[in-house]
């Protein structure tokens, strides 16, 4: 696709295909939105969605919501436990399904983000970027990206900013679908949810402090 192309794809199609698919979605998976709605509810408690700040487009900050997947179990001290703690088995199953993901559907519709592009991640990592990873936010957060499908969580932070460069580069509505199929075959096989350490995945630490990728 030549730059012509792909400008007008990422200026003006890819932004309507977002706002059109994310809203049939929205109707279509409407009964599973409201059972998964009442089973946190009734397992998690109150609030039933996750919502936290982070950046997107330019950095701008917008709330994205998830379903919650954590309870909010205390220590004697008042403190959260870990993640590892808070993290139940329902909350579990709701992101090895990627079924905590849906309520960024919303974020889709409003313009917060797109279908496909580089995770939103938390906005105390944006001063720990190098010019060349802070480019992530030269288009939208999706709700699926290059990173996702080759690795997610299992994959360490410098491999996840490289493809979310190269994704910003070679952004395409063919690599769109490329990327919405395959994270198709990712959910259903349940592949790369978390990191060989932790129940999640270890914090960004700035790039001097990245021990684990190979060079």
């Amino acid at each position: 696709m030549n730059q012509d192309t792909k400008g007008v794809y990422q200026k003006y199609v890819k932004r309507l295909l977002d706002f059109i698919l994310s809203s049939i979605a929205i109707v279509i998976l409407s009964p599973i939105l409201l059972i998964v709605t009442i089973l946190v509810r009734l397992k998690l408690g109150s609030p039933v969605l996750f919502k936290q700040e982070r950046p997107g487009l330019d950095e701008r900050i917008f709330t994205m919501y998830k379903f919650r997947t954590m309870t909010n179990a205390k220590d004697e001290h008042g403190e959260l436990l870990p993640d590892s703690d808070r993290l139940c088995r329902f909350g579990k199953f709701l992101r090895s399904t990627s079924l905590d993901e849906l309520p960024e559907l919303i974020n889709i519709v409003k313009g917060d983000m797109s279908i496909i592009g580089p995770r939103p991640l938390l906005i105390r990592y944006l001063p720990l970027y190098n010019e060349q990873q802070k480019r992530r936010h030269e288009v939208r957060p999706g709700l699926s990206g290059l990173a996702q499908i080759n690795g997610r969580n299992a994959i360490v932070w410098k491999q996840k900013f490289d493809f979310d460069v190269q994704y910003v580069d070679n952004i395409s509505f063919l690599l769109d679908c490329k990327v919405f199929f395959l994270t198709f075959k990712k959910v259903f096989i349940r592949e790369g949810i978390n990191s060989e350490t932790t129940a999640t995945i270890e914090p960004f630490q700035g790039n001097e402090k990245e021990k684990f990728y190979n060079e």
